[in-house]
């Protein structure tokens, strides 16, 4: 069966789509980049929010128009697993609905499928990691990200992750090995650490928290070139941890931390274990350790309760920081959290001015971040070239698809993947523009 998968949402998503393909092809299925020509199309989708399950819920009316000419459409990921019941009396379109624990189940459901029958599948997911064997790289190969742990046990009072993904689930350290080694064998250079919350990685295994000890081990494997940290609680960012980024040149001076509000009554309203002051004794570490690091955090505005002291808290706070990459979100109302039914709920006209005016500051910020780096020699991961005959890249200080773009000439016969030296001529809100140096 020719088989094509619609990927929505988080990196966390995509690696999901890329083990139901290898595991679809391990099964004799063959994966096609054209939905007009598969025999089964399978929308993975994300809930987090109410602005990403609205894209949602369009993408799959979307392949369902594929249906005409038959076919069979499966929808999956964390919409499906949120919404199952409900959008499977409401979407007659879609033939199968699947779980985000349900992937492993893909060969023998699509083997007994009947045309005509719908169907569902909800699995629970299980107490410690399943792994699945290797799965199909979508991506680029030179850059790929790997999961290192599954669920979440932080309950924010927001998010709805926990009850979709379930429990935090380390995977075994020695399998997060294994693949990193074959994925750099398959010409791997970055390798992009994901999961719900990195840095509990082994605490649930070991009991311990491994993360400091996982990169190190991963520094050793020679083809990989760049290191990459996402999704970095600020309480577990360990002095341990800080010294090893400092210290191996493979890690890329790049962090990401989940911050979202610089007030403590906001941070404690929504039942995150920081504080203001911790946040900023984390931050002055690693700005200390690595002067260069670039970290990128995110916000959200128009949280219940948020006022106009704790708005001018957060807006001071960003201003004062000047992170180097940082994104905003409008408090979203998710039915089944707490924050949900907390008292204080922002009018939306208000969230999105307050998060416009979060932007507006976070333009100059960056602006001025880039302008520090003409004149700079930076290494560039090669990823297109446009028709004018630049190229576009990636600096160490630059994750795929959020982040900023180096723009750069060369005289060189350049391919995705190819790491250079580029010396920044220019600079713009969120791009830099350069030329390759030998």
């Amino acid at each position: 069966m020719k088989i094509y998968i619609e990927t929505l949402g988080c990196a966390k998503n995509a690696s999901d789509s890329e083990v139901a393909a290898g595991i679809l092809e391990a099964a004799g299925h063959e994966i096609v980049n054209d939905p007009g020509i598969a025999d089964g199309i399978i929308v993975n989708t994300c809930g987090f929010i109410n602005d990403a399950k609205k894209e949602s819920i369009d993408r799959i009316f979307d392949m369902a128009e594929y249906k005409k000419s038959g076919g069979i459409l499966i929808v999956s990921g964390c919409l499906a697993q949120r919404y199952g019941e409900e959008l499977y009396k409401e979407m007659p379109e879609v033939d199968i609905f699947l779980g985000v624990n349900d992937y492993p189940s893909l060969p023998e459901i699509l083997n007994n499928y009947k045309n005509g029958k719908r169907e569902k599948h909800f699995s629970a997911y299980e107490k410690e990691y399943l792994e699945t064997g290797f799965r199909k790289l979508m991506e680029p190969s030179y850059s790929s990200t790997i999961k290192i742990a599954e669920g979440c046990n932080n309950i924010c009072a927001y998010c709805v992750i926990p009850s979709i993904r379930g429990a935090y689930r380390s995977r075994k350290m020695e399998d997060i090995l294994s693949e990193a080694e074959l994925l750099a064998s398959k010409g791997c250079k970055e390798l992009i650490l994901i999961a719900q919350d990195v840095t509990a990685y082994g605490i649930d295994l070991y009991g311990e928290f491994k993360l400091a000890e996982l990169v190190e081990k991963l520094c050793r494997i020679e083809p990989l070139k760049w290191i990459r940290l996402m999704y970095c609680y600020e309480d577990r960012i360990t002095d341990k941890l800080i010294a090893i980024m400092a210290s191996e040149e493979k890690i890329c001076h790049y962090i990401d931390i989940p911050i979202q509000h610089a007030s403590d009554k906001i941070l404690k309203a929504m039942n995150r274990r920081s504080s203001k002051a911790s946040i900023l004794d984390t931050i002055s570490k690693l700005r200390n350790s690595m002067p260069d690091i670039h970290i990128r955090t995110t916000l959200i505005t128009g949280f219940p309760g948020e006022d106009k002291d704790d708005f001018n808290e957060l807006l001071n706070f960003v201003e004062t920081m000047k992170f180097e990459r940082l994104g905003i979100f409008a408090y979203s109302k998710e039915e089944g959290t707490p924050a949900a039914e907390m008292k204080g709920q922002v009018r939306s006209d208000i969230k999105e001015k307050r998060k416009d005016a979060l932007m507006r500051i976070q333009l100059e910020v960056s602006l001025a971040s880039n302008q520090k780096k003409i004149g700079k020699l930076l290494e560039v991961l090669v990823e297109d070239q446009d028709i004018d005959g630049s190229y576009v890249g990636r600096s160490r200080y630059d994750a795929p698809e959020i982040d900023n773009s180096v723009i750069f000439n060369s005289d060189r016969d350049l391919k995705p993947g190819d790491i250079v030296k580029v010396r920044i001529k220019d600079a713009f809100d969120y791009d830099l523009v350069g030329e390759t140096e030998e």
